[in-house]
Parts: C-alpha cells; structure tokens; sequence
C-alpha cells in the first residue's frame, strides 16, 4: 500500500522528533509492504523566516492532496514578538481551519514502566489511569470574534468570543461516543454550565446526543471539579469530551500526571480519513539540536495515524509494542530518567534506533 504523507517538521526540536518517527514508519513499511512518500512543508517559526507567513497556502494545498499530516512543534521565543496573527501558533490553528479538524483525540495512559513518573501517589495510581480526552478544535474563544480597543477614558479592553453552535457540539460528542463504546462505554461531558451561555447549549446537545447511546453511562461535570478530580481520582474516567480551551487546559493536565508531555500523542480528525497527528509538547527550543528530545509521543502519533487514517491496526500495534518493549528494557531519554537501577539513557536518535529495531 502507498501512502502520502506531508511531513511539518517545524521549529525547535520537532526536526528530531520527526526524523526518528519517519524512521519507524519505514521500518514499518518495511516490514508490512507499505510505501509512504514524505514531503516536507514549512509551517510555523521556519515558514515565517522563509516566507513571511507562518502557514503558506502551498503547505495547505499539498497537505489536502496527502493521505494524513504529520508534524513536529512549532514556535519559540524568536518569534514571540511578533503579531498574533504572524506567530507560529496561528499557523496551528490556520491547518486546523484549513483541513476541517474539529476533533483533537489525545489519550492519556500511564505505561507501567513509567508508574514511578507519575505524580501522583501509588494508592491512586493503582486504580488505573487510561483516558481518552475528546477537544472540539476550530471552535469556541480560540477561533471566536477577537477585539482589542482603548475607550476615550484611555482605558484598554480585550475580549475573545467562546462561540458555538449546536451541530459543533453534536459532532464531537458523536466522537467521544463513538470512541466510548470501543473502550469501557464512559462518557463525561465537560462545561461551565452554571456560568457561560456556550456550555448551556453544550450541556443541552451532549444530552441529546447521549440519549442515542443507551449503553453508554454519561455524566455532566463542571471543567474546574473535573481538573481537581485529574489529580484525585483519574481512574474514574474513561472518554472526557469538551470544548476546545477547557480541553487544551485538561488534556495537559492529563499528560503531566502519565508521567512526562514527551509521552503523548495526538490525532486531529475531521469527517473524512485526512488526520494530523503530533505529540502535544512543544517546541523545546532550550534542547533543540543537541539530541536529547524524546521522541515517543511523536512515533506513538504515528501509530494513531497507522490506526485512524490507514486502518492499519496491526501496523499501529506493532508500533506501540516496540515503544513499550524499549521502555520494559529501561531505555529512557533524560525527561523521564529516573534514579531506580537498570534504566539506561539514550539520546533521541538512540531510542529511535532502539524503538525501529523492535518492529
């Protein structure tokens, strides 16, 4: 099988990052007969150094004619001066726009080789931590009506518009149901109905949704019980579903309690097979270069790509077992080095190897 796939290695460390996971994706090719043709593209900090624009209309056109989107980081603090609509962030949300994808789906597992990274104390680890969180992405305050003005007292106002309408809504909670029935069919809608407009309509459609699913428990929670109950109790929850500031916030709170950012992936879906899969730390400018990145959560991206865009399950297995056996062996890149005996620090290039060698 081939498949094209248009590569966003970005800035700071996402080169790395990218290059290994390019290398288990041959490696997998190799061994399953595929062929996938990588065609880079500028996006974020390198595209506004060599273009002016921090997403050029020819890396949207070869991203929409591509099988799926992969991509490293983008941003830094180069670029941090420079007008909103000029840094490399808008770039993320401008492909997001661009490709119609409006589910961001970023699980979070805590892999048992990583137990004593977690945070969190071995009584609440013990009761499992393997959640799904379902964000809505080009909706809601950061794709909302922006204003920035100074009234004739001097005094300076900003406003950002969490907007939504109902077929938004039922879209992504039809996903985060969807994706529950193959899991422990657990839905927890997430809002802040007892204060915003936007999650009154939320609350009102994701209920209307969930009586579609009979088999499926669902519960309502309040975004800031939910962050406490991350931390106190994460085994409770199953598929997290909920818009899309109240998400970016939850599923980083999420990722740190696994253990390390480095360990996540992440897929943005829309209504067809086209995804964009990248891990959801950033750019890491203070390593870049210097080998250290840790590139799991971008190879893991690629195994959610394996699975949600090619239907490669076994290929997307495949994949997640290397990663798993190279950490079983105590292979480990230093964000999630430890003191315990037996662990073994790999560069970023290393555990790639290490990680492509086990295919």
């Amino acid at each position: 099988m081939n498949k094209n796939i248009a590569v966003i290695k970005g800035d700071g460390i996402g080169p790395e990052i990218v290059n290994e996971t390019i290398k288990v994706m041959n490696k997998v090719g190799e061994k399953f007969g595929h062929t996938f043709n990588f065609t880079d593209v500028l996006m974020g900090g390198c595209a506004i150094d060599a273009t002016g624009v921090p997403l050029p209309q020819e890396t949207i056109d070869i991203c929409l004619k591509s099988d799926s989107v992969l991509l490293g980081a983008v941003g830094g603090p180069k670029w941090d001066t420079l007008p909103g609509n000029l840094r490399p962030e808008a770039g993320l949300l401008g492909i997001r726009g661009a490709l119609k994808l409006f589910a961001n789906i970023r699980p979070a597992k805590l892999l048992a080789p990583l137990a004593s990274a977690c945070p969190l104390k071995k009584e609440i680890t013990d009761s499992g931590l393997d959640l799904v969180i379902v964000r809505e992405l080009i909706g809601g305050a950061y794709f909302g009506e922006r204003n920035t003005y100074t009234d004739e007292n001097g005094v300076k106002h900003a406003s950002d518009s969490m907007a939504y309408a109902d077929y938004e809504v039922e879209r992504i909670c039809r996903v985060a149901f969807d994706m529950a029935k193959k899991r422990r069919s657990k839905v927890h809608s997430v809002d802040k109905a007892n204060v915003l407009d936007s999650s009154r309509l939320w609350r009102e459609i994701s209920h209307k949704v969930a009586a579609e699913y009979p088999d499926v428990e669902f519960n309502d929670i309040l975004v800031d019980n939910c962050a406490m109950q991350l931390v106190r109790n994460p085994g409770q929850f199953d598929v997290l579903v909920t818009e899309n500031l109240f998400g970016d916030i939850l599923s980083d709170e999420a990722s740190m309690i696994t253990g390390s950012l480095g360990m996540i992936p992440s897929a943005s879906l829309g209504e067809t097979s086209l995804g964009l899969y990248e891990p959801i730390h950033g750019s890491a400018p203070d390593i870049a270069g210097q080998n250290k990145a840790n590139p799991i959560a971008t190879i893991l991206s690629a195994a959610m790509m394996f699975r949600y865009s090619f239907d490669m399950a076994a290929e997307a297995d495949a994949v997640e077992n290397a990663v798993n056996s190279a950490l079983e062996e105590g292979y480990r890149t230093s964000d999630i080095m430890s003191d315990a005996e037996g662990l073994k620090c790999v560069s970023c290039s290393e555990m790639g190897d290490i990680i492509a060698a086990k295919i």
